[in-house]
This record gives C-alpha cells, structure tokens and sequence, in this order.
C-alpha cells in the first residue's frame, strides 16, 4: 500500500520524505490556508520535494470553474493530481479532465455508489473518508471493503486513497481491506514505527552489548 502524507507543511513533509517511505501528498483547502502559502508557489514546492502524486483542490463549485482552475493546477508540476468533490458537477468535471490526460483526485467519498460513479467518470484516485463515516457510528473501513470489491468485479483502474485516516489501526485495516493508498496526517505517519516490544527489546540489546565493552568500529 502507497502512503501518502496529508499537509502543506513544507517542513513536516521534508521530514517525512527523508524517510524515503512516502509515496506521495495531499492537501485541500484548509491545509493550504493553515500553512499561510500562496497556492501555486506552496504545490510547486511541495512537488519539488515529493516526486509522487500531490494533489491539489480546485475550489470552484461550478463546472467551467473547476475546469480553468484543474487545468491552472495541473499547468504547476507534472506530479499534479486535481482534486474535485464528489457533486455532480465535480464527476462531469473529471470526465472531461481524465479525457485530457489530467489525473483526478475524487474527494469526500462517503459511499460505494459514488466510488462507483468517479470510477465510471475515469477518476485516478478516489478518497473515501473513513475517520468521518466512524465519527458518525458507521464502520468507514466497511466502505474501504466494498469499493474493492466492486472495482475488481469491473476490473476499475481507479485507485483507493484511504483518507480522514485518526489512528494506526485506520492504517493496518486499510491494508488489509486492500486500499491501494493511505493518507494520512504527519504525526499518524510517526507512529506508525512505534511498538512498546521493539522500544524494550532495543533497550535490552544495548544494555547487553555495552556489558562486552567491545565496539563494533
């Protein structure tokens, strides 16, 4: 599974990078303005540190403006996903963009239906948001299980980008339930290396080599 890093921190995104397990970003909106950026010169940046994927949302609601801005986003770096909504005019929009060659980002996915629809309006990507459909008490990673299974029953090409991801779990069950990709908030990406067993057993392994006096250099 891709993990991809949800921010616009150019900081925290250089740091994930230096681990050379991130696959790619996504931003919105909101993160966008968090970072205090402008827009073009934040995703230029941004693509200019991740080669992979970075999304980039339009804001438009009309169709005729979310095409002029995903051609002005896609226009910033050749890593460029656009990110549109799941409205209809967000779908008639990706038909048109993926017709020409420009990768989408099919976002605030909360049901099959719709994967089903972006699927069929040629979305590269498309992002159910499990932590929103938990916060409502329905299992998000039910939904993550059930576009797979329609993807491959139709053989989709679209790729699942687990989003809204709050815990490691969302991360373990993701895979399992076979997402092709995760994005997910820097600080869930930090503990993703974390477990108390390793912490103790690197502990007990130091203690046990310093007792040798002995230095492997």
């Amino acid at each position: 599974m891709q993990l991809f890093i949800d921010s616009a921190d150019v900081a925290e995104l250089r740091a994930a990078a230096a681990s050379g397990l991130i696959d790619g970003v996504t931003t919105n909106p909101s993160l966008i303005a968090k970072s205090g950026r402008k827009m073009k010169e934040a995703i230029a940046e941004i693509c200019a540190i991740i080669p992979g994927p970075v999304s980039a949302e339009a804001v438009a609601t009309d169709v005729e403006g979310m095409l002029a801005e995903g051609r002005y986003l896609a226009r910033i770096a050749p890593n460029v996903v656009v990110k549109l909504p799941l409205t209809e005019n967000g779908l008639r929009a990706c038909r048109t963009l993926s017709d020409e060659g420009i990768r989408v980002n099919v976002t605030l996915c909360f049901s099959a239906v719709q994967a089903l629809l972006a699927a069929k309006a040629g979305a590269y990507f498309i992002s159910p948001f499990i932590g929103r459909l938990d916060d409502k008490g329905v299992d998000g990673m039910e939904l993550i299980r059930e576009i797979r299974c329609i993807y491959d029953n139709y053989e989709y090409q679209t790729n699942i980008l687990s989003a809204s991801i709050r815990s490691v779990d969302h991360v373990r069950l993701a895979a399992l339930a076979g997402s092709d990709c995760a994005t997910l908030p820097p600080k869930i990406f930090a503990a993703l290396y974390k477990h108390e067993l390793t912490d103790s057993g690197v502990e007990a392994f130091l203690k046990d080599w310093a007792s040798t006096g002995q230095s492997i250099l």
